[in-house]
């Protein structure tokens, strides 16, 4: 399997030529860039996972999340395949906030309140 991985986004690389494994490491890495590039969120406010969520929903997970949730605030929770994956933004990260019409920053301290579009 991949030994490296990139200080950014945390994509893996390094396979060597016909390595077993490959294609796991790869899905991984397929969902990361799906789920993050071009970011956009449905909200940042909800705290717990909405009931009916569609493959490929966003959001922003809100303060004191609960359920599946827990322990994930401020990062990007994306709806894949009937489960949540989670990514931590890094700094500088944009994403667009569908509830509130606006671009939000991610810094130091957390998500920005963000300008309107």
């Amino acid at each position: 399997m991949a030994a490296l991985q990139g200080p950014n986004l945390g994509v893996n690389y390094g396979w060597t030529a016909r390595e077993s494994g490959w294609n796991t490491g790869m899905d991984t890495n397929l969902k990361l860039l799906d789920a993050v590039l071009q970011l956009s969120a449905k909200s940042r406010t909800l705290a717990a996972p909405p009931t009916t969520p569609a493959n490929g929903d966003r959001y922003i997970v809100a303060p004191s999340p609960s359920g599946a949730w827990v322990g994930k605030t401020g990062q990007i929770a994306v709806r894949i395949e009937a489960g949540w994956s989670f990514y931590t933004p890094k700094i500088g990260w944009t994403c667009f906030i569908e509830d509130e019409g606006v671009l939000s920053a991610y810094k130091a301290t957390g998500w920005s309140a963000g300008i309107a579009i």
